[in-house]
């Protein structure tokens, strides 16, 4: 059927009528708008409105499908020839019906998928939940929507793009955890353990994820890609790796203390800068002095203070080369430490610097795990600190 020419036959005879646009859609129970779509041919009305439309417009539904008066002696060939294209264009309404629904159905599956992200916490097992319902609400719109005859081939194109998206999905998860550190979206075991701190691990299909000093503001994450580590292996410490480990902290390292913007960078990602601080440089001894915003016992619990100090002294000691000795001010108390004293009384401080380079493996061996060790931190600190 000509949509175009039938539209024209309608604005046609509804002239001939003498009847507005707005006239017709009245006696018709329906917008005038949507007289204007039929008379323009960008859709054609409803099949229930077929004969009441060619009584007001006193035309045939014959003439109507073709869009044109009918002579006598062609009424049954026109006739004929309507019901055949009445059946197809039948067919083709159907199949976008289909389609709509096919649509409807994949949208709501997107939909759902991204609430998995977007309104859950990747801590709640939901979002892992929804994120595979969505995906399987999505599938089925796409089965129905496929037109191929073979189910067997249907099924299995399914299967395929259903193992695409979900990988899609895991890999987002991954990128996800590595840099946003979060837990991940798509594990299959999540459990909590105490050692030195709260530590939640997360065991995901291809890679472990180990959530340190959970739930305070030291907490960090170690992503173990080759599941090579576990609870007893995995490096804890009691301050933010991500941020006090040596892996970032080594960016600061420098010969001279006069760099201001580098030794406030350096105290920035070292443990207590959380409390807040300001600092001081006696350029003429090479000394350095930070005045922390907090009283040094009521933090102390486990020792956090002491092991602050000390692993705040050898860092900066190791980082910036001439500082000669530090003093630590805190509302309740102040403490001094010379860069020879630790030299001399913590072990190990020469086979982690070793011709001015730092190693380090070695420091995370003998410096940052050793802060879990409050023995050893109690006997360092008694000799070190006045």
């Amino acid at each position: 059927m000509n949509q175009e020419k039938i539209g024209k036959f309608i604005a046609e005879n509804r002239k001939l009528k003498k009847m507005t646009q707005v006239e017709l859609a009245e006696k018709l129970g329906v917008s005038d708008r949507s007289v204007s779509k039929w008379e323009n041919g960008r859709c054609m009305p409803d099949l229930s409105l077929f004969e009441p439309l060619c009584t007001e417009l006193g035309i045939t539904i014959n003439e109507l499908l073709i869009g044109e008066k009918i002579k006598k002696e062609e009424y049954q060939q026109v006739l004929e020839k309507n019901i055949v294209n009445a059946i197809d264009y039948s067919k083709k309404e159907i199949e976008k019906e289909k389609a709509k629904i096919s649509y409807i159905i994949m949208i709501t599956g997107i939909l759902i998928s991204l609430s998995a992200f977007i309104i859950f916490s990747p801590e709640s097992s939901w979002s892992s939940i929804y994120s595979i319902m969505g995906i399987f609400i999505f599938i089925i719109g796409v089965f129905k929507e496929l037109k191929i005859k073979n189910k067997i081939k249907k099924i299995g194109i399914c299967i395929l793009i259903f193992v695409v998206i979900f990988s899609l999905f895991f890999i987002i998860d991954f990128f996800c955890v590595m840099y946003f550190h979060r837990p991940p979206i798509y594990r299959y075991i999540t459990s909590t353990e105490w050692k030195e701190s709260k530590i939640i691990t997360y065991k995901s299909l291809f890679y472990n994820v180990y959530r340190i000093n959970a739930d305070t503001q030291n907490e960090y994450y170690i992503v173990d890609t080759k599941k090579e580590y576990n609870l007893d292996t995995i490096s804890i410490t009691p301050f933010n790796r991500d941020k006090s480990g040596i892996d970032n902290i080594i960016n600061y390292k420098n010969k001279y203390i006069g760099n201001n913007s580098n030794i406030g960078n350096l105290i920035s990602n070292l443990p207590l800068s959380e409390y807040g601080y300001v600092f001081e440089i006696d350029s003429k001894n090479c000394g350095l002095i930070i005045n922390y915003n907090t009283t040094d016992w009521y933090y102390n619990e486990n020792q956090y203070i002491n092991k602050a100090l000390i692993y705040n002294s050898i860092s900066i000691f190791m980082l910036i080369d001439n500082v000669n000795y530090i003093t630590f001010n805190f509302s309740g108390g102040t403490y001094k430490v010379e860069k020879d004293v630790i030299q001399n009384n913590y072990p190990n401080y020469f086979d982690v610097l070793s011709d001015n380079k730092i190693d380090k493996d070695k420091f995370n061996e003998y410096i940052e795990n050793k802060m879990n060790d409050n023995t050893f931190i109690e006997k360092v600190f008694d000799k070190c600190y006045v």
